[in-house]
């Protein structure tokens, strides 16, 4: 049904997905967590944990 060539490109863009989720997950939630809350922090507190 498919060609190899597809399969192959599939492949990679399900690979590249994957990693992006992977390394992407951890940020995205802190960044809805901080743009939620209420009041916000400032941006020095929610980095610095001696702030």
């Amino acid at each position: 049904m498919w060609s190899d060539e597809n399969k192959e490109r599939i492949s990679k863009a399900i690979d590249v997905g994957r990693t992006i989720v992977h390394y992407g997950w951890i940020p995205f939630i802190i960044y809805v967590g901080y743009t939620r809350s209420n009041p916000q922090p400032s941006l020095i507190k929610l980095i610095s944990p001696l702030a």
